[in-house]
């Protein structure tokens, strides 16, 4: 049911989500490793945990990281969090050590959660931030004993060496603390619901600080407007293999699941065979994944041995998803693979519209709650339908600056006709009927996997190293992961004995591994401006030209 826009400004990132418990209390909301979550359940846990993390301290306001893979203990957190007041900071469980102290620090957080696999990474930085406490889970901790014994006895759960003295919880234990004694008065308009943390264009990642409107506003458009009739409400199964920390998984699965009482089915990791097996079971209709993870399950050599006929309402984003895909797909499946579009600062944009099939670059139509404009870059002029130009996109519901960063704030958002927009940086075209389609885009971001990495954050780690003085990095086509990432390096005169392989062990141990360049290059200069600003574009289309050249010759 539409609700009215003063509805949508006092709802909170759960509180739809409650009035689902209390509608569908014994529906299964969260299946995790073959377990199941009821909604009465996941909101219980979720008041439990807020509770604890009340008497332990943490107050409205408060950054409390997340930092673990998908399981059940994600989303106890996050609901959790969001009902006392505090701000969920939701990280790669991949990250480094290196990215991890930068974001505790720019986010203040005081409070982390972790995975024992990456406590080791935690004590690391504890005594160089500000955390104070330490909450430690395992990814089987809430499954039952029968489950865990056989997961190690065939060594199937990967743990980690924990150290409990000092302030260091267990996640499992606090679990049985007394639920939050009284609600915590929350503005959805004023008070953050989370910082989430981006690609920067000068070097270390930005964080995105988003108040609790921000995300109901366009989880709402997406369960009202997009999905609309076709979600079968208390009935639906959705599939969640895509990270939630990132902000296209998270606002997907409350949209499609945990918004209209259905279920959602959580893989900690994208092994394909447990992905068709689940979809078989379970009966999935509604799935979510990258252009990689699609490839992936469409050359999986055992496809054909799953029945995969329940899967209606397939999505896509985190990059331009190939024809070739989308062909394969429609012949395999018999169903189209729908478009998303968005950005961490702007949250989702734009959907295909459901029951027509996407145009070929086509990225779908701006939801009810954001508005779009193309614009020359330069001048920033609207440009008319059917001109590629620069997309920005404003929303009134929506902050509009990086978290204590007003430098990269004022580059990134643009003030016109009275309305603070936020430059995407990609280049968008958009034809009479309002449909955005994709030209290109930033130069400084690279689509590798489905993630977005920021050129610039990787050559700001490699001009750390002691013998590099520049480096330029780019993406380089490839038909599996979208773009390989590469990275030109200007080496200082007197370097001795330093190779790639020496910069990539160096890029490995201050980077996720997603983030690590395929392939090193050595040149004795790169290309500069008259201002000395680095001409990535002019190094892209270089690389254009080579692979250009080396289809041609095959």
């Amino acid at each position: 049911m539409k609700i009215s826009v003063e509805e949508l400004e006092k709802e909170l990132t759960f509180t739809r989500f409650d009035r689902m418990s209390e509608k569908y209390p014994d529906r299964p909301a969260i299946i995790y490793l073959g377990e199941k979550f009821s909604y009465s359940k996941l909101k219980e846990l979720s008041e439990r945990f807020g509770g604890a993390l009340s008497d332990m301290g943490v107050k409205k306001g408060d950054r409390v990281m997340l930092y673990i893979a998908n399981c059940i203990q994600w989303m106890i957190a996050f609901f959790g969090i969001q009902k006392i007041g505090a701000v969920v900071v939701p990280v790669s469980p991949i990250y480094t050590s290196y990215e991890l102290e930068y974001m505790v620090k720019d986010s203040g957080a005081e409070t982390i959660i972790c995975l024992d696999t990456n406590f080791a990474y935690v004590k690391e930085v504890l005594s160089k931030t500000g955390l104070k406490q330490i909450i430690v889970t395992n990814l089987v901790d809430l499954l039952p004993a029968w489950k865990r014994y056989l997961g190690i006895l065939f060594d199937k759960i990967p743990s980690g060496k924990v150290d409990w003295s000092g302030s260091v919880y267990s996640f499992k234990k606090l679990l049985k603390h007394k639920p939050i004694k009284s609600p915590v008065d929350i503005d959805p308009k004023k008070d953050l619901s989370y910082i989430l943390y981006t690609g920067g264009t000068t070097g270390m990642p930005k964080g995105v600080p988003g108040n609790h409107i921000g995300m109901t506003s366009y989880v709402n458009d997406v369960t009202e407007d997009v999905a609309g009739e076709h979600l079968k409400e208390g009935e639906d199964v959705y599939i969640g293999i895509n990270p939630l920390f990132h902000i296209m998984a998270l606002g997907f699965c409350l949209s499609v699941s945990l918004n209209r009482g259905n279920m959602a089915i959580l893989m900690p990791s994208p092994q394909i065979d447990a992905v068709l097996e689940t979809i078989q079971r379970y009966k999935v209709r509604w799935i979510l994944g990258v252009p990689a993870l699609y490839r992936m399950i469409l050359e999986n050599d055992r496809f054909d041995r799953y029945n995969t006929k329940s899967l209606e309402y397939c999505y896509c984003g985190g990059d331009v998803l190939p024809m070739e895909i989308f062909k394969r797909w429609k012949k395999e499946i018999n169903v189209p693979i729908y478009q998303v579009y968005g950005s961490t600062e702007a949250g989702h944009v734009t959907y295909s519209k459901i029951g027509q099939d996407p145009a070929p670059g086509t990225i779908g139509h701006p939801l009810e709650s954001r508005e779009c404009i193309v614009v020359d870059p330069a001048t920033l002029e609207e440009l008319p339908p059917g001109k590629g130009g620069e997309l920005l996109v404003t929303s009134p519901y929506t902050l509009k600056e990086y978290w204590k960063k007003p430098d990269e704030t004022a580059r990134s958002y643009v003030k016109i006709n009275g309305k603070v927009f936020y430059r995407m940086g990609d280049i968008i075209s958009r034809n009479e009927s309002g449909e955005l389609a994709y030209v290109e885009r930033s130069a400084d971001i690279i689509k590798h996997k489905g993630y977005r990495v920021s050129a610039s954050e990787v050559e700001a780690i490699l001009q750390d190293h002691p013998t590099v003085i520049g480096a330029c990095v780019v993406g380089v086509q490839d038909e599996k992961v979208g773009e390989r990432i590469k990275a030109i390096v200007v080496m200082k005169e007197d370097a001795r004995g330093v190779g790639g392989v020496e910069l990539l062990k160096w890029c490995s141990e201050h980077l996720a591994s997603y983030k690590v360049p395929s392939y090193i290059e050595f040149r004795d200069m790169l290309p500069k401006s008259k201002v000395g600003k680095l001409l990535r574009r002019e190094v892209r289309d270089e690389e254009r030209r080579k692979m250009g050249k080396e289809t041609r010759k095959l």
